[in-house]
């Protein structure tokens, strides 16, 4: 844990099962805010799951999930609003392939932007009617934005986050185009144009070839120094150990041991772990 106490997301008895198959079992855990978690672990040991269950892109079977004091999991709460908030970034790329580089980043953005503003349109219209037949008048939403600002917004941002990673020269071209290193450090910052507070990475490296990985693990280094809070699962035990301020061990739907990177590859207790460690290092 760093600088901040401020839990952001936590986990109470989460449960997924899909048919009879326990997938996770039960699993009480925390993320402070500016932490930065590595998740490791066998594969099938529920590691994407869990990562998945985090903004409900599966939906837990039993338990709460809480992001900012908002168990996220009630089917009453309006799980789009939160995940406003919680960036994802996959294995594959998930690019739209029809659209440039640039539309990309800028897409939803744009989308949750102009939703706001058509509901803010919405809320004066019928506001203006209703105070036709008030005696005290309920006072309009200034609304300063328009969709071409929007636009316009949404541009400037998109084109210094590819500044930020060398490639505002591959703006406006098609995701076609770009190695596939180039169109997952695309896919981070689309995922950072949206302002997150949390950043959820589900193995960004293992769809790449091997020279590839270096570049976007580089980006991920940055953020991390950036303060941005992350969930990693990863097979890069060497990224994990450097930038992790703690890492957890699944195994079996659990997590069979946690600690820092120190403690978890230096000194494992768990017979899994270390038979695990003897493997992949």
């Amino acid at each position: 844990m760093k600088d901040s106490n401020k839990v952001i997301i936590e986990t109470k008895q989460l449960t997924k099962k899909y048919g009879d198959l326990l997938v996770l079992d039960s699993i009480d855990e925390v993320i402070y805010e500016g932490e930065q978690v590595a998740i490791i672990g066998p594969s099938g040991s529920g590691k994407s799951t869990f990562l998945r269950c985090l903004n409900c892109m599966e939906d837990p079977t039993s338990g709460s999930i809480y992001f900012e004091n908002v168990d996220i999991a009630d089917t009453r709460v309006d799980i789009n609003v939160h995940r406003e908030h919680i960036g994802m970034v996959f294995q594959q790329f998930n690019l739209f392939n029809n659209k440039t580089v640039i539309e990309n980043i800028m897409l939803a953005p744009v989308y949750v932007a102009t939703k706001k503003l058509n509901k803010e349109k919405r809320i004066n219209f019928f506001r203006k009617i209703a105070n036709v037949f008030r005696k005290e008048k309920k006072p309009l939403i200034e609304i300063t934005a328009t969709k071409k600002s929007i636009i316009e917004n949404a541009r400037e941002n998109a084109i210094a986050l590819l500044q930020r990673i060398g490639l505002e020269d591959k703006a406006d071209v098609y995701p076609s185009t770009l190695s596939g290193g180039q169109k997952q450090r695309v896919a981070i910052v689309r995922a950072l144009a949206m302002n997150p507070k949390v950043m959820l990475f589900d193995e960004p490296t293992s769809a790449l070839d091997p020279e590839m990985v270096g570049e976007v693990l580089d980006l991920m280094r940055d953020l991390a120094k950036d303060g941005m809070t992350m969930v990693i699962v990863t097979h890069e035990m060497g990224f994990a150990r450097e930038v992790a301020d703690r890492v957890l061990f699944m195994d079996g739907g659990v997590i069979a041991e946690q600690g820092t990177p120190e403690e978890i590859f230096k000194n494992p207790k768990n017979p899994r772990l270390q038979e695990f460690l003897s493997k992949v290092l």
